[in-house]
């Protein structure tokens, strides 16, 4: 007697778990980032965030992508900044740079916040977690009143150089808690979150920085890169040396606006000297204005004279 075997075959499972699987429902990934017209976007931060005024890669980059929307960018880094705004205190103690801070950023009116702290702050070690955290949730709930969007951008590992520069593989096992704490903020309150952690290239072609901390030109190129990449903006169109030239003129022009050099003569305890001179800061308003009126020229791509004639043809 011949007996079959009734019991199911193995397209049998395949065919349950694709029932299964798409049973379930899908796990939808974010939308992609976008910039409306009129937005004003402020940079927040430490050293990373006040060089990348002087590179204009990140800026560049968004502005390409967004070239048909009226969008402004005000650079309010701080070399040596932390959550809590220390370096930004001048004379006075630290809660004086916390006030600073939350001053120029709310003068501002910001629609969009790219936060980027962690770096100076890791260098407490596990000890210092705690704190940071809080620090983080006091700023974060500062700038959470603007009504700003807000994307928060971790620092990136440190680079490995050559002797006599030491082996940073101990301070980036620091660094990765904070990257944690920043991830798990970013998570609870519902942010965007750019891991350059993470996602910078683990083996570039090239160095990427001048002394395994601060990024060179084509260091911020990449973290450009990563950025786009991370807000799910595809490809880029690539932007001009003009275009960027022209928005890191426009950066220097806000810095003497916000951060005049000789600041403590026209606001500080030495104001009874020159003081009178505060009048002037205000007259760099109309140079901005018009680098960014160059650079709203600029971002608009053009079309080459064979592709207008083609198009003239087939009218």
């Amino acid at each position: 007697m011949i007996r079959h075997d009734r019991r199911p075959g193995a397209a049998f499972w395949a065919g349950l778990l694709w029932l299964a699987l798409a049973a379930c429902p899908a796990i939808a990934a974010p939308p992609a980032f976008e910039l409306k017209d009129g937005d004003r976007v402020v940079l927040l931060g430490g050293t990373f965030i006040e060089r990348e005024q002087s590179y204009g890669h990140v800026e560049a980059l968004l502005t390409s992508r967004f070239s048909n929307r009226n969008v402004t960018y005000r650079n309010l880094g701080w070399s040596g900044d932390t959550v809590w705004g220390e370096a930004r205190s001048r004379f006075g103690p630290p809660a004086e740079g916390f006030d600073h801070l939350k001053q120029h950023v709310e003068a501002l009116k910001p629609t969009v916040i790219f936060v980027n702290y962690g770096l100076n702050e890791s260098f407490a070690g596990k000890a210092g977690l705690p704190e940071f955290e809080n620090g983080l949730n006091v700023l974060l709930n500062v700038l959470d009143k603007t009504g700003a969007k807000i994307v928060l951008i971790t620092p990136r590992r440190l680079e490995t150089l050559p002797p006599p520069l030491p082996n940073p593989a101990k301070a980036n096992e620091r660094l990765a808690d904070y990257v944690k704490v920043l991830q798990s903020t970013a998570a609870k309150r519902g942010y965007r979150v750019v891991d350059l952690f993470n996602d910078f290239p683990a083996d570039p072609k090239y160095l990427l920085t001048d002394n395994g901390l601060h990024l060179t030109e084509p260091g911020y190129r990449e973290a450009a890169k990563v950025i786009a990449n991370s807000l799910g903006l595809g490809v880029i169109p690539e932007e001009s040396n003009k275009l960027r030239a022209t928005i890191v003129a426009k950066n220097q022009l806000y810095f003497y606006r916000w951060r005049p050099q000789n600041e403590t003569y026209l606001f500080g305890f030495r104001k009874h000297e020159q003081g009178n001179n505060a009048r002037e800061i205000p007259l760099f308003d109309p140079l901005v204005a018009a680098k960014e009126a160059e650079i709203a020229k600029l971002r608009v791509p053009t079309i080459p004279a064979h592709e207008t004639n083609r198009k003239e043809e087939g009218r």
